[in-house]
């Protein structure tokens, strides 16, 4: 019981601290003109966002960060991975965000100020980097944490899968990060969704008894809400790949450490269908040279097109995942 007062109260730290830090950060992304660029292909309805403000993920990274640093300072100060269920259980996770939020911001910024104006880093560059990180957080993940390799629900034993576990692990990584970049597409949308997520997984995390897990998932979530005060519609700022690449692959980060990841499938429901559209749609497309299967993915777009209001596909796909997430509870405890 004192592990879940402190895991909220941890949030409420958090989301206090990021919501006072929240507008000096919206008047430094101002000041150097660090705006939204609307692509052609978007719906009309999103012109509006030309210009907000975006990189708006370090509003959550730098609150998260530095709070689990202060819990864990000592194992931060000593280096070491060894520390009983303290450094195993965040600095790795804590390292991969910031990784993963520098490359969401080179990309962000290449995107506004780079040569490639408009587009970013280019695809399959962003695509080896994020790969790199993956295999190099699943190989610790494997060999220097011992986390429990799989979970199934009905089995009361853990399935061991050998080396296999770092490329499959490594795969989660990079699809989840995507996953929620695919998602992170309208007003309050992956905030809202990540949050559900950490906190589903923060709440098996206490159950298992992976106290600093369940902590630093906490943290995450009332960072999350803190963000959210500005990034609800209509958006004062978005969180751009800063933000999302590194929300994807912590969340996916955090499903392995408590060997729940196949609850991914579950409680990552939408950012699971915001991907699986985009695969369908350029599938579809190249199939039959040139037809649509969706009128636009990723899948939010196509049920704006369908006459949804950016407001209500955003509280629709919550709903899901607020479902979604106590289904991915109960079975994760069978």
């Amino acid at each position: 019981m004192k592990q879940i007062a402190l895991s909220l109260s941890l949030a409420g730290l958090a989301f206090l601290m990021t919501a006072i830090w929240g507008g000096p950060v919206l008047r430094i992304l101002r000041y150097f003109k660090i705006g939204k660029i609307i692509r052609i292909e978007q719906p009309d309805s999103h012109r509006i966002k030309m210009g907000t403000p975006t990189m708006g993920g370090v509003m959550f990274i730098f609150p998260v960060l530095f709070l689990s640093g202060l819990l864990n300072a000592v194992v931060l100060i000593g280096g070491s991975f060894s520390t009983s269920g303290v450094g195993r259980s965040v600095l790795v996770p804590m390292l991969a965000m910031l990784g993963y939020a520098v490359l969401g911001a080179i990309d962000d910024w290449e995107g506004i100020h780079g040569k490639r104006k408009g587009d970013g880093m280019r695809a399959r560059t962003k695509f080896a980097f994020q790969v790199i990180l993956a295999l190099g957080v699943a190989y610790v993940l494997k060999y220097h944490m011992d986390v429990p390799d799989l979970y199934v629900p009905g089995l009361f034993f853990e399935i061991e899968l050998g080396w296999w576990y770092v490329p499959i692990a490594a795969f989660i990584i990079v699809a989840e990060s995507n996953a929620i970049n695919f998602t992170d597409g309208l007003d309050g949308l992956a905030g809202l969704i990540a949050a559900t997520a950490f906190a589903a997984f923060g709440g098996i995390a206490i159950i298992q008894e992976q106290v600093y897990i369940a902590r630093f998932c906490f943290i995450l979530v009332g960072a999350l809400f803190g963000f959210l005060w500005f990034n609800v519609h209509p958006a004062e700022l978005i969180m751009g790949d800063t933000g999302s690449l590194s929300l994807g692959a912590v969340l996916a980060i955090v499903s392995l450490m408590t060997g729940q990841w196949m609850m991914l499938l579950i409680i990552g429901i939408i950012p699971l269908s915001e991907m699986l559209s985009v695969v369908i749609q350029v599938s579809y497309f190249k199939m039959t040279k040139g037809k649509r299967f969706f009128k636009m993915a990723p899948l939010h777009h196509h049920f704006e097109l369908l006459g949804w209001s950016e407001t209500q596909v955003v509280q629709r796909f919550w709903l899901i995942a607020l479902m979604a997430a106590l289904i991915g509870i109960g079975l994760s405890q069978v």
